[in-house]
């Protein structure tokens, strides 16, 4: 697919990632799942592009509107939405301007040895529906940890936008505890492209790719 046949604009959060240097290539562990990856991720950078960043969110709200007037909405209506610490609240910070809603963040422990109930940040009122944001998604430790947090403290989670899926089981847990995922974009997706604008060499594709189907995860298409 190039980007003119992208209609819904997914690509070029692609093509942006990259000018930004935020897809490097290497031997990188990242957090609890991610051991020996040949590539690495860090959407965090779009902070320095404040155009990008807003080109982004309305990306993410045309996603999350198409998916709610469907016939069989796969999205729904939700009251507030929820950044997970630390890659995924700028990304909700900008959304919920974005879409005027208000934003919440779960409190992380001041380290591990610390034992207390969940803290949310913000304003809100038991029942309330929240959408939860991140900009990764890989084992989905971070993302189930956000949503269980969330429901002790009495809302409703039933949905999650990240901005790159890299399909290594976060799909998986999150349906098993009721929560949708919706990615804008698969990492294989995105890496395809990028080798097809002749970003990413067939080397480090094949490399990569071939590492995720070592991790035996299945491959996808847009969600």
């Amino acid at each position: 697919m190039t980007l003119e046949q992208d209609a819904q604009g997914k690509l070029w959060l692609a093509e942006m990632l990259w000018r930004l240097g935020a897809i490097q290539f290497g031997d990188f562990s990242l957090g609890r799942t991610v051991r020996n990856s040949p590539v690495y991720v860090n959407a965090k950078l779009l902070i320095s592009r404040p155009d990008a960043l807003k080109r982004t969110v309305r990306l993410i709200e045309d996603e999350l509107e198409m998916g709610m007037v469907l016939r069989k909405p796969t999205v729904q209506p939700f009251d507030a939405i929820a950044g997970v610490p630390i890659g995924g609240l700028h990304v909700a910070t900008a959304l919920a301007l974005q879409m005027e809603k208000p934003m919440l963040y779960l409190r992380p422990p001041r380290d591990a040895q610390e034992v207390v109930a969940p803290h949310v940040e913000g304003i809100y009122r038991p029942g309330q529906r929240v959408l939860v944001v991140d900009d990764l998604a890989a084992g989905g430790g971070s993302l189930v940890e956000t949503v269980v947090g969330l429901r002790e403290a009495g809302l409703l989670v039933t949905n999650c936008v990240v901005l790159i899926d890299r399909e290594q089981g976060a799909g998986a847990r999150l349906d098993a505890i009721g929560v949708r995922l919706h990615p804008i974009l698969s990492l294989e997706v995105m890496l395809n492209f990028l080798h097809n604008a002749g970003h990413v060499t067939r080397v480090d594709l094949d490399r990569t790719l071939a590492y995720f189907r070592r991790e035996g995860e299945p491959r996808s298409e847009f969600d």
